[in-house]
């Protein structure tokens, strides 16, 4: 083989050797966003399930205050 097929071999394995490597470490990046992302999503979810309860708390309690405040008046 002559010295430009050998170069140009050797270009070609480096190259693709790079893009691989870029390949997997955008992967992952995008792997561990996603992840990140997943935990936010179970954060909010885990909120938006109790925010009704709490609501419904508040409720009570408003209308105990109100029965204090009617039996006060009278």
């Amino acid at each position: 083989m002559n010295s430009e097929s050998i170069i140009a071999l050797l270009s070609f394995l480096g190259t693709l050797v790079g893009t691989s490597g870029g390949i997997l470490a955008s992967a992952k990046l995008t792997n561990y966003r996603l992840e990140l992302l997943e935990k936010k999503v179970d954060r909010h979810n885990s909120f938006a399930e109790r925010v009704p309860v709490i609501e419904e708390k508040v409720k009570n309690q408003e209308a105990r205050i109100d029965n204090l405040e009617r039996n006060e008046v009278i």
